[in-house]
C-alpha cells in the first residue's frame, strides 16, 4: 500500500547513513521507516524485517474495532459492563475500576491508545472479533507481516517469539499513513485518528517536537524492545517515522 498513491517514493541516501550511523549506537537491532509523504522521500534500515510490535500492536487493534463501529455491529457511545476477573496484574487504570462499572467504548480506546492501559486493550481485542478477525483485516487492507498472535489461535509459536504481536517499521508508519487518510472521509476514521493524537507517553519521540505540531502517534515497550511510529503534520509537510528496536541489552 503506498503511503500516498500520487507521489512516487525515491530513497534519500544521505538520511539513510545517517540514521545508520545513529543506529550503530545501539546494543541492540534496530529497523526504521521514514516517509515524507509529499515529496515521497524515504529512509529505511531493515524496514521490512519482523521485530515485535509490542504496543504498537493496539494501532490495528483500533483499525478492526472501529469497523465494527463503521458497519453498526458495536456503538462508540453505548456504555458495556466491566468485569474484574478482566483484570490483569500491573499498573493499569481500568484493573482498579468497580466491578460491573459501565464505560462507553470511546473511554476504553482511550484508555488502549492514550495511556496503552492493557486490561482495556485485551478487551477492545476481544469486542474487535479476536486476533483471527484483526488479521483478517490486516491481511485484506494490505498488512501482510503485521499480526496479533496473543490469544489467536495457530499462532502461539509466533507468540513465544515476538510477543503479543508483530510488525515491520514500513508496515506499521503505513499502518499511522492509512488512518490519516480515513479520517479525511469516515465518521469512524477521525475517531481513530483523534485517539491516535492524544498519547500520554511524551517522554521519548514526542518530547522532541513542539507542542503545537499536531501529531498521531503509538507507543511500545517491552523486554530488550522499544518501539515508536509518529505521524508528524509538520509546515513544511506531513511526514511518517517508525523505529523498533529488537535484542536489546537494555532488559528492562
Amino acid at each position: 500500500m503506498a503511503a500516498c498513491a500520487a507521489v512516487e517514493t525515491r530513497r534519500d541516501a544521505g538520511l539513510e547513513t545517517e540514521l545508520a550511523e545513529l543506529a550503530r549506537g545501539v546494543h541492540g537491532t534496530v529497523g526504521i521507516y521514514v516517509e515524507h509523504l509529499e515529496t515521497g522521500a524515504t529512509a529505511e534500515l531493515r524496514a521490512d524485517e519482523l521485530f515485535p510490535s509490542a504496543s504498537l500492536v493496539k494501532v490495528p487493534i483500533l483499525f478492526a474495532l472501529l469497523d465494527r463501529v463503521e458497519k453498526g455491529e458495536l456503538a462508540y457511545s453505548t456504555p458495556i459492563a466491566w468485569e474484574a476477573e478482566r483484570a490483569l496484574a500491573g499498573e493499569d487504570l481500568l484493573a482498579d475500576v468497580k466491578d460491573g462499572a459501565r464505560l462507553p467504548l470511546s473511554k476504553l480506546v482511550t484508555l488502549m491508545e492514550t495511556f496503552s492501559d492493557n486490561c482495556a486493550s485485551l478487551w477492545c481485542q476481544q469486542l474487535a472479533g479476536g486476533g483471527e478477525t484483526i488479521n483478517r483485516w490486516l491481511d485484506a487492507h494490505g498488512f501482510h507481516r503485521t499480526r496479533v498472535n496473543s490469544r489467536t489461535f495457530a499462532r502461539r509459536g509466533d507468540w513465544e517469539a515476538f510477543g503479543w504481536g508483530q510488525t515491520t517499521p514500513r508496515e506499521m508508519a503505513r499502518l499511522l499513513v492509512h488512518a490519516f487518510e480515513r479520517s479525511k472521509h469516515e465518521a469512524a476514521g477521525a475517531e481513530l485518528y483523534r485517539a491516535l493524537s492524544r498519547s500520554y507517553w511524551t517522554g521519548e519521540a514526542l518530547s522532541q517536537l513542539p507542542p503545537w505540531i499536531h501529531c498521531a502517534s503509538k507507543q511500545g515497550a517491552v523486554n530488550r524492545s522499544r518501539s515508536e511510529v509518529v505521524l508528524v503534520h509538520a509546515p513544511h509537510g506531513a511526514y511518517v517515522f517508525c523505529v523498533i528496536t529488537k535484542e536489546q541489552s537494555d532488559e528492562s
